[in-house]
C-alpha cells in the first residue's frame, strides 16, 4: 500500500501553530506533498516535517508559494522547475540547495514561473512512482467582469487572469513531457496540489452563482478538462467518488463558510492510468469544527494497490 497525501497548508509555520505536526506524526502517510510552505530555507523552523525527507523549493517569493515532497525514504531523485531544491534527510538543517535539474528544457512559456516555488517532483526510491507537488496561480477576472464595486480587489484590467492562462497553457505542454519520461523509464506519474481551479458543478457547492468567479470561469474548467483523459491524466477522487458532490477541500476563513460546507474542490490527484486504477480509498481530511483547522484547505489523502 502506499498513501499519498497533498494539502495546502496555507505557511508551515501558522499550520504548526495548530496543529499539522500531530496530524503528520499520525496520518501514516508515505508520501506528503505540500503547496504553499511559504518558508525561506533559512527560516524553516526546526523539526517541521517530522521523521520525513524532504525535498523543497520556496521559490524567491518571500511569504508566497513554495512546494515541497516528504518522503518516507530518501527519494532516488528530484527536480523542480528552478533546478534546485532544499534535499534534507531528517534530523538535518543545513540550508545547501541541491541541484534538481528536470531531464530536458522546460516547456515553453513557463520559464516566468520557475523561480516562485510551484513544482518540484521526486522519484520514489521503493516504488515506480514519481510525485509532483503543483500550485497553480489564484488568477483573476477578466477585463470585463472587473465591475468597480463588485469586486474585492483593485481592477487590474485582466493582468493575473492573464497571467494565470499563460501558467496553464505552459503548464499543459510541461506535464506531457513528464507523462513521457514517466513512461519511458518505466515509472507512473502522479502529479497532486492545488490547482485553484474547480472543474465541473459538483466541485463547487454553489456552483450557479460561481460561474463569474475565478477559479470557476469557463476556460480555466475547458483547460482542467482538457488535462484529463482514460489514456493521459485521470482525477483520481473524482474515479474513486463518482459524481457526487464534492468532497470539498477548501472553504473560505469567512463566516460560516467551514460550518455549512460550503466550499470548493480544488486540490487534485492527477494520475497516469494504471495508478489510478490501483487507488482504493480516498479522503479529506476535513477538521470536525472550524475552530480546529490546519489550514483553509484540507488533506486529500489516497491509499493506492502497488
Amino acid at each position: 500500500m502506499l498513501r499519498v497525501a497533498s494539502f495546502n497548508i496555507n505557511g508551515i509555520r501558522a499550520t504548526r501553530r495548530r496543529g499539522f505536526d500531530d496530524w503528520l506524526a499520525t496520518r501514516g502517510c508515505d508520501v506528503v506533498a505540500l503547496q504553499e510552505v511559504r518558508c525561506p530555507v533559512p527560516q524553516l523552523p526546526d523539526g517541521s516535517f517530522g521523521d520525513y525527507h524532504l525535498a523543497y523549493d520556496a521559490g524567491i517569493i518571500p511569504g508566497r508559494s513554495g512546494v515541497a515532497v516528504l518522503t518516507v525514504q530518501r527519494p532516488a531523485a528530484v527536480r523542480s522547475w528552478s533546478g534546485t531544491a532544499l534535499v534534507r534527510s531528517p534530523g538535518e538543517r543545513h540550508e545547501e540547495l541541491t541541484p534538481a535539474p528536470l531531464e530536458g528544457p522546460l516547456a515553453r512559456g513557463l520559464r516566468e514561473f520557475a523561480h516562485e516555488g510551484r513544482y518540484i517532483e521526486v522519484d520514489l526510491a521503493d516504488r515506480p512512482v514519481t510525485v509532483a507537488s503543483l500550485y497553480l496561480p489564484k488568477g483573476g477576472l477578466p477585463a470585463e467582469l472587473q465591475i468597480p464595486g463588485r469586486i474585492r480587489e483593485r481592477p487590474d484590467g485582466g493582468a493575473k487572469h492573464e497571467r494565470k492562462l499563460r501558467f496553464m497553457r505552459a503548464l499543459a505542454r510541461q506535464l506531457t513531457h513528464a507523462r513521457r519520461r514517466a513512461r519511458v523509464t518505466g515509472r507512473e506519474l502522479l502529479v497532486t496540489g492545488d490547482l485553484n481551479v474547480a472543474h465541473q458543478p459538483y466541485d463547487v457547492r454553489n456552483w450557479r452563482r460561481s460561474h463569474r468567479t475565478e477559479g470557476f470561469l469557463p476556460v480555466e474548467r475547458e483547460w482542467l478538462g482538457s488535462l484529463l483523459h482514460p489514456r493521459t491524466l485521470v482525477d483520481v477522487v473524482r474515479r474513486v467518488h463518482g459524481d457526487v458532490d464534492g468532497p470539498y477541500t477548501w472553504w473560505s476563513w469567512l463566516g460560516n463558510a467551514f460550518t455549512n460546507d460550503i466550499g470548493w474542490r480544488i486540490d487534485y490527484h492527477l494520475a497516469t492510468p494504471r495508478l489510478a486504477q490501483a487507488a482504493l480509498h480516498a479522503a479529506v481530511d476535513r477538521e470536525p469544527r472550524a475552530d480546529v483547522r490546519l489550514s483553509d484547505h484540507a488533506a486529500v489523502v489516497v491509499d493506492y494497490h502497488l
